[in-house]
C-alpha cells in the first residue's frame, strides 16, 4: 500500500515469529525514541512485539516524509543482510518493544528456515511496489491528489461514511504526503468546508466520495 500500512502478509506468521525471536533479544524502547538513523552502519533486524514505529527519510532542514508504519507482529532492518549503510531512519511513534535480532544470527536463522527466507523475498517485492506507488504520487499528482490517495487508503467504511484507522494530525499527513503542513491546512480547510470531512473522536471521518480532482 502505497501509505506504508502494513497488509496481513507483513505480519510474520506465529510460529516463524516466536522461532525467530528466539534468537534476538528484548529491548523495550520509549516513545519517540530513534532506532536507526539514515547512514548508520548497524546490521540488525527489528521484530516489533509491542508499540508502533515508523520508517522515514529526512532532509537536512529537518522535513520528513514517511515511508512506512509496523506493528507487533512485523519487522524492519532487513536490508541490513547487504552489510551497507541504512537508508531510513526509524522512529518509536509510542513505548514499543522490539525483539533485536544481530546479522550473523539472522543469517543462520535464514539457512536454517527456508520459509523465513521466502516470506522476506514476498515482503521485498510489496515494498519496492509500494514505493514505486509512492513516487509516483509524488511525482505526478499533486498534494490534493495526494491527500485523498492517503485517506482512501488509511481508511475503512461505517455505514455510509469512511474512518481514518488512526488519528493524524496535519503535520502526520504532510509527512505522509511529502508536502508543507501549511499546504495540508489549506487543502484540509476545503475538504472541511464542502461537507467532505470532519473529525470525531480525534479521528478523520469522510461523509461521502471526495472529488477525485480539484
Amino acid at each position: 500500500m502505497a501509505d506504508g500500512t502494513a497488509l496481513a502478509s507483513d505480519l510474520l506468521p506465529e510460529p516463524l515469529l516466536e522461532a525467530l525471536a528466539g534468537y534476538g533479544g528484548t529491548r523495550a524502547f520509549p516513545a519517540q525514541a530513534i532506532l536507526i538513523n539514515e547512514g548508520d552502519e548497524t546490521d540488525s533486524l527489528y521484530i516489533v512485539l509491542t508499540g508502533r514505529v515508523k520508517v522515514y527519510a529526512s532532509s537536512e532542514d529537518g522535513r520528513e516524509v514517511v515511508l512506512a508504519e509496523h506493528r507487533p507482529g512485523e519487522y524492519f532492518g532487513e536490508l541490513a543482510l547487504d552489510g551497507e549503510r541504512r537508508s531510513a531512519s526509524v522512529k518509536t511513534l509510542e513505548a514499543s518493544t522490539c525483539c533485536v535480532v544481530q546479522r550473523a544470527d539472522l543469517q543462520r536463522f535464514l539457512a536454517e528456515h527456508p520459509d523465513f527466507a521466502l516470506h522476506l523475498a514476498h515482503k521485498l517485492i510489496r515494498t519496492v511496489r509500494r514505493l514505486t506507488e509512492q513516487v509516483k504520487s509524488l511525482a505526478l499528482q499533486d498534494v490534493y491528489g495526494r491527500i485523498v490517495r492517503v485517506f482512501s487508503e488509511l481508511s475503512d467504511p461505517v455505514g455510509d461514511e469512511r474512518v481514518l484507522r488512526q488519528r493524524l494530525t496535519q503535520q502526520d499527513i504532510a509527512e505522509r504526503v511529502g508536502s508543507s503542513r501549511e499546504m495540508v491546512s489549506r487543502v484540509m480547510k476545503d475538504l472541511v468546508a464542502g461537507g467532505y470531512v470532519s473529525v470525531r473522536d480525534g479521528r478523520h471521518v469522510i461523509h461521502r466520495k471526495l472529488p477525485a480532482a480539484r
